[in-house]
């Protein structure tokens, strides 16, 4: 088996990043017990300012120090109070996983870099993402920090198989021009597919382990995803309409071409109830039905997840969802 291959099981249940909670050491001991096949480091931000995804990301810079400021993650000229205790809260999540001890297959996550471009402020006003330049170096930077975070990972878990999921809910938006600027009455200019393409296979390479890029958003790329070398994709299907043709034809050649999927297709919010599972598997096998594809390939490319993060869900309904998906996974497997 490729070390890829190791990294990235496919045909079982997974999650996606967020859950509920500020403890954790009983976080992961909840995803390692309920999805043993493909565990992730959870992210808690209900531990408060610096949990969250753009101060977890800016936390990971190496060398562009950030500050919380005027109700924002900005650049700064040294690392403000706010950056250090998301630094402590990397650590702590780190040493979650010396206690797990895994021996398979783990993802870590992280906010990509387009999505933290468009969050992420420079001194001098407005966001990284009005500078091609600024988001080249915030690549840059993002790629070595994510590069030491993986090497810390697998110093605590010596024999786990590890990749990295870049959560990028604002690509789409960035690639069409549509995030808005400080005042909120413009847009930043698109980012051209080239340059997006470029900087996120910078990121790619740049990691050493396989790449999971995580969208929620309508219109994910996934041909750009798979060209700038993500080895997999996450989506929420969700809202992907059957009579949307043009998406569903860019993911039935990304799928084609042999390209694993995360479904997201077990609501990260609600309450538990029956059918569940069943309604999940059953929307990928409609999907996949309707592409024409072998049922017997089906499992060989595709898992099974929550729809995005559960950080707002009950405890309850998050432990249900990882149920959920496990189920479905089975299902899908026959």
């Amino acid at each position: 088996m490729s070390d890829a291959a190791a990294a990235l099981p496919s045909g079982v249940a997974t999650g996606i990043g967020s859950l509920p909670g500020t403890d954790i050491g009983e976080a992961a001991n909840i995803v390692f017990g309920e999805l043993p096949e493909w565990p992730y480091l959870p992210e808690l931000p209900g531990r408060g300012l610096g949990a969250d995804m753009i101060g977890r990301g800016a936390a990971l810079l190496a060398g562009l120090p950030v500050q919380w400021w005027a109700f924002r993650w900005e650049i700064a000229d040294l690392p403000g109070v706010d950056a250090r205790r998301a630094r402590d809260f990397l650590e702590r999540d780190l040493d979650a996983l010396h206690e797990v001890n895994a021996t398979g297959p783990v993802r870590l996550t992280a906010v990509g870099p387009f999505t933290l471009a468009a969050n992420l402020w420079r001194r001098t006003g407005g966001a990284m993402l009005a500078d091609p330049g600024a988001v080249a170096d915030l690549a840059a930077s993002l790629a070595e920090g994510l590069r030491n975070h993986i090497a810390a990972a697998q110093a605590r878990m010596p024999k786990a198989a590890l990749s990295i999921q870049l959560d990028e809910p604002s690509l789409p938006a960035a690639l069409a021009g549509r995030v808005n600027t400080e005042s909120g009455l413009d847009f930043y200019r698109r980012v051209p597919v080239e340059v997006a393409q470029d900087r996120l296979r910078e990121v790619a390479d740049a990691v050493g382990v396989p790449v999971v890029v995580h969208c929620c958003a309508p219109d994910v790329p996934v041909q750009l995803l798979q060209e700038a070398g993500a080895q997999a994709v996450s989506l929420d299907l969700t809202i992907l309409e059957p009579d949307d043709v043009p998406r569903v034809d860019a993911l039935g050649e990304y799928l084609d071409g042999g390209g694993r999927l995360i479904a997201g297709v077990v609501p990260a919010l609600g309450k538990p109830h029956p059918g569940i599972a069943k309604a999940a598997a059953d929307r990928v096998l409609a999907l996949w039905n309707r592409l024409g594809f072998p049922p017997e390939q089906l499992p060989q490319q595709v898992s099974v997840a929550t729809t995005c993060g559960m950080a707002g869900a009950s405890p309850d309904y998050a432990r249900f969802a990882m149920e959920a998906s496990r189920e479905a996974a089975e299902r899908l497997r026959g």
